[in-house]
């Protein structure tokens, strides 16, 4: 058996505590045992899923991967300690709020010849591949995506360009490298109240 330690229990922590402690028969997942949970928060358990210390997960000999589901900007630093620590790091999308961060964690994880893997599991759900499907072969002339959500703490999740950007990521996967014409951004502090259009090229 391969040993976890889920870090964050947010939406998708609590997803990955779930999942491995009900692996689909026959999958990859049955080779895996959850050894805990880390959170800055007191839980105790969660589904049978017991809470560890950080210091635990780095020093445990059982453990030897780390599936981090934090805030944006702990991403770094929390994949940095682990594969110092001599694990395996999976990490949620996006690894690091800069391209240079991100390509000395690969190097590391390369030197520490360890795997680090960054996983955008929105573009592996059946709703994605559909789309993808339907857009093969297809010229993209225009088109909008608009999503919304609740306003974001910028010191954890990074600039609202950054934070958002997992869904622009949909785009580059399904029409190619673009480039960005024009952005803007509106505030209104006294509604809570932050948006940002971003203008896009294609390619062609």
């Amino acid at each position: 058996m391969f040993g976890t330690v889920v870090v964050g229990v947010g939406i998708a922590g609590l997803a990955r505590i779930r999942d491995l402690m009900n692996p689909m028969p026959s999958s990859p997942s049955e080779h895996l045992k959850l050894f805990g949970f880390v959170s800055r928060r007191s839980f105790g358990d969660i589904n049978e899923a017991k809470q560890i210390s950080l210091e635990d997960a780095l020093s445990s000999k059982e453990i030897h991967a780390a599936f981090i589901s934090t805030e944006n900007k702990s991403h770094e630093e929390t994949i940095r300690m682990f594969l110092e620590a001599g694990k395996h790091v999976l990490v949620e999308y996006p690894m690091a709020l800069s391209a240079k961060a991100a390509h000395e964690l690969w190097e590391m994880a390369e030197q520490k010849d360890k795997v680090l893997h960054v996983e955008h599991i929105e573009l592996l759900t059946e709703e994605y591949k559909q789309l993808k499907k339907e857009v093969a072969g297809k010229d993209l002339v225009k088109g909008t995506l608009h999503f919304t959500g609740s306003v974001l703490d910028e010191n954890k999740s990074g600039f609202p360009a950054f934070s958002g950007i997992a869904r622009l990521t949909w785009l580059i996967d399904l029409f190619g490298d673009l480039t960005v014409t024009s952005a803007t951004r509106e505030k209104q502090k006294d509604k809570n109240y932050s948006r940002m259009t971003v203008h896009f090229q294609t390619a062609n």
